[in-house]
């Protein structure tokens, strides 16, 4: 059984990871930030009876089926009132870096240059903005695999397909990614 500290430690160490895998899928800081609380809440209230170990995991198959029921019901919400579209808004995420452990440290060893800096933000900004038109399937897959650092059981798992279906989603994903960044001109 998880002790309360464990569990606020997990919580604490998955939130940021966790908002940004919500906003990239549902684009909407408020509706990313009321899932991933939901899903802290559900973990905490159905699951803290668990051993610390099974947590992270359960974290994460609650996070993709809290967000995919905040799916059905924008799409019940959207046919229910299709004509209050104009209410609807679009968040902006123009303050998260998808690859946050690449934006260099406080404590570099060297300064890094202005216009090296700025290049980082333009490339970072760019992966982000490929990573969110990739398909719902391959950006979770992408997203628990490398953002996560999942291996691909937990990944299966969390998802609730098998190894392979991973494996192909993350491919694809990859090569996805891969071929739009060549396409704007950045190479690994």
């Amino acid at each position: 059984m998880a002790t309360e500290q464990e569990l606020s430690d997990l919580l604490r160490s998955v939130e940021k990871r966790a908002f940004k895998r919500a906003l990239y899928h549902v684009r909407d800081e408020n509706a990313a930030l009321d899932i991933v609380q939901d899903s802290m809440m559900k973990l905490a209230e159905h699951y803290g009876d668990k051993p610390a170990a099974e947590l992270p995991l359960l974290f994460q198959r609650i996070l993709s089926n809290t967000t995919l029921d905040w799916f059905r019901r924008q799409k019940s919400r959207n046919a229910l009132f299709s004509n209050l579209s104009d209410f609807e808004s679009e968040g902006e995420d123009s303050g998260f870096d998808l690859l946050e452990a690449f934006a260099g440290s406080a404590n570099g060893e060297a300064v890094e240059s202005a216009e090296d800096t700025t290049r980082r933000a333009q490339i970072l900004q760019a992966i982000e903005m490929q990573v969110q038109t990739l398909p719902a399937r391959q950006r979770e897959a992408f997203l628990m695999r490398y953002w996560e650092e999942m291996d691909v059981a937990e990944t299966a798992a969390a998802m609730g397909c098998s190894e392979g279906s991973v494996k192909t989603h993350c491919s694809r994903a990859v090569q996805a990614l891969a071929k739009a960044l060549r396409a704007k001109g950045i190479t690994p």
